[in-house]
């Protein structure tokens, strides 16, 4: 590709981590035995001008792998709401450069994104908006955006790598707006555990005191305030009367012995469950 057809990116700390997750995406596309199929990812990462190897590091295979696995825990849970509302809603709330659409798109839904400002930019750079995919520019706490969504077919929300960014009375306010919003619908979110979000937020208090503008040395997430183990999933239903169900979607099997035997297992044993870095869950709301 040319150098004059490349997207240079510049974002913020938090924002910044949408690359983070394309740029592991990507790469386990590229993988003769990739567990998710992704050549937008590919092309993406092709156009954009951003050193990734020189900000993350090399990727991590490991991580690729769950990252890919994790993202397709999400698709499953839209193919299924897709496949009992094929003219339903989508919406994606700081999916960043997700490229869902084109893995699973039905041809008849309506997918809607809500974005930061400066995230939208880049979002719509490289994938404009079209008649059935439209792209917000504002902060998913700022809900008028709800006013925008069509809730005629129904409705389905994804949180992917959103909630963990957020003050917990913040995570509790906005699943509470769902429910009472969008009833009968669901909001499909991942977590990390208490442990993740501590070392995140201590390191985070360590960069600062030494006054990093980019802890070193390797890549670091931002600090993330809000942590659920996976044993307190019942602690979501707190959030509004209206969520009535809420469970863990289990990651489908990977490549060789982590994901393919032992994360099932880490699933079961209630002592190990809450180690995984991530968790992914959907509540329903009635």
């Amino acid at each position: 590709m040319a150098d004059q057809d490349k997207v240079t990116v510049r974002l913020s700390p938090v924002p910044e981590t949408l690359l983070w997750n394309l740029y592991h995406r990507a790469y386990e596309a590229r993988q003769p035995r990739t567990v998710l199929h992704d050549p937008k990812a590919i092309e993406l990462v092709d156009r954009l001008d951003f050193p990734f190897e020189e900000t993350f590091g090399p990727p991590h295979p490991l991580l690729a792998q769950g990252q890919a696995l994790r993202v397709r825990s999400f698709d499953a849970a839209v193919q299924s709401f897709l496949a009992d509302h094929p003219t339903g809603t989508v919406v994606n709330l700081a999916e960043g450069l997700e490229t869902q659409f084109w893995r699973i798109d039905n041809g008849r839904a309506r997918w809607l994104g809500v974005e930061l400002p400066e995230t939208a930019e880049l979002r719509l750079a490289l994938l404009p908006d079209t008649e059935r995919r439209r792209t917000l520019a504002q902060s998913v706490l700022d809900l008028s955006w709800m006013d925008e969504v069509d809730t005629e077919g129904g409705v389905l929300l994804t949180a992917q790598g959103l909630l963990m960014y957020l003050r917990p009375p913040q995570v509790r306010e906005l699943i509470a707006a769902c429910a009472e919003r969008f009833r009968g619908g669901a909001l499909v979110f991942d977590a990390v555990p208490r442990w993740l979000s501590a070392g995140t937020q201590r390191d985070e208090r360590r960069g600062e005191k030494r006054g990093e503008k980019r802890p070193a040395p390797g890549y670091r997430m931002p600090g993330m305030p809000w942590g659920l183990n996976a044993g307190e999933l019942e602690k979501v239903r707190t959030a509004h009367p209206g969520v009535v169900d809420v469970r863990e979607l289990h990651l489908p099997r990977g490549r060789g012995p982590y994901f393919g035997a032992l994360t099932p297992v880490l699933h079961r044993l209630p002592a190990l469950r809450n180690l995984r870095p991530t968790m992914t869950a959907i509540a329903r709301f009635a």
